[in-house]
């Protein structure tokens, strides 16, 4: 994104006040992603804290005498503490500064954006929340499977593979969501993957269901695999793909036969009906 496009916008951007604290979402990798109003907060803020999954060319839009502080979270690795970064968002704006928290997706999908600002509100900071596509839409799209389609499903379930302590939530009710929700989209679920497939197993869930797994996603190096249920470990300890990845559960995936419109550009050649030609192979 050319950085006179915000010199051109067909609206007035909201003033972004020293003293004041953005929560903005950079989108799941792919700089064309950024809304208009991310990139208006890019270049109007004094000091950007960002997390691990925003790119080095979404930073480019930044403002160029702002600072840029790390404060990414990356699993396994020496990461600084929620209550830091917290603390560090109310110190900068008591200083004066336009503080941007830029995060990866969007700030309020398991994003820890409402933990940061209700640590606003309990110093007096004024914030602003600004929304950006989470990666379990954003990196469905690229992999060409939708999140409701048809025939498929009325419904999606959105969850978390890790809690705070970087283990398997204890309180995900998977026969709940098993029977109710058709399509299931996962966060940080890579990592303790054999646990959660065979947590679906036990609530029900088909070995021959079909599951993708999203690296990378939106960027240029997303890779993609597709593989079942049962086969699902076995499929990701021999595909040696490692994360940030977004894993889908359902029959959508199925889908990605006529709709990976990356693949066709490289010359994949689509399906028209995937969910037809499945059924015949079935009666075959």
């Amino acid at each position: 994104m050319d950085s006179t496009v915000l010199k051109t916008l067909p609206f007035e951007g909201a003033e972004f006040r020293p003293g004041t604290v953005w929560l903005v979402g950079a989108g799941p990798g792919d700089p064309g992603l950024l809304t208009l109003a991310a990139a208006y907060a890019l270049s109007k803020a004094d000091v950007i804290v960002y997390d691990a999954l925003v790119g080095e060319d979404i930073l480019k839009l930044a403002n160029p005498v702002a600072e840029l502080r790390y404060a990414g979270k990356r699993g396994g690795k020496p990461s600084p503490k929620q209550r830091d970064i917290s603390l560090t968002l109310v110190e900068l704006a008591r200083a004066g500064k336009r503080v941007l928290r830029l995060k990866g997706g969007d700030p309020f999908v398991f994003g820890r954006g409402g933990e940061e600002a209700l640590s606003l509100v309990e110093q007096g900071i004024e914030f602003r929340v600004v929304p950006g596509i989470s990666a379990g839409l954003g990196g469905l799209a690229y992999a060409g499977i939708p999140l409701t389609h048809r025939g498929i499903n009325h419904t999606v379930t959105f969850l978390t593979g890790h809690d705070a302590g970087g283990i398997v939530p204890g309180e995900i009710d998977w026969q709940a969501i098993s029977r109710g929700s058709p399509v299931i989209v996962m966060y940080m679920a890579m990592k303790h993957w054999p646990n959660i497939a065979k947590a679906l197993a036990g609530a029900g869930r088909s070995g021959g269901e079909p599951v993708a797994f999203i690296c990378n996603a939106t960027l240029a190096n997303q890779q993609v695999l597709e593989t079942t249920l049962a086969e699902s470990v076995n499929d990701l300890e021999r595909s040696g793909l490692d994360p940030p990845a977004i894993v889908v559960v359902g029959e959508a995936v199925r889908l990605r036969a006529g709709l990976d419109w990356l693949g066709a550009e490289m010359g994949r050649r689509l399906v028209a009906d995937p969910l037809m030609a499945k059924d015949s192979r079935d009666a075959g």
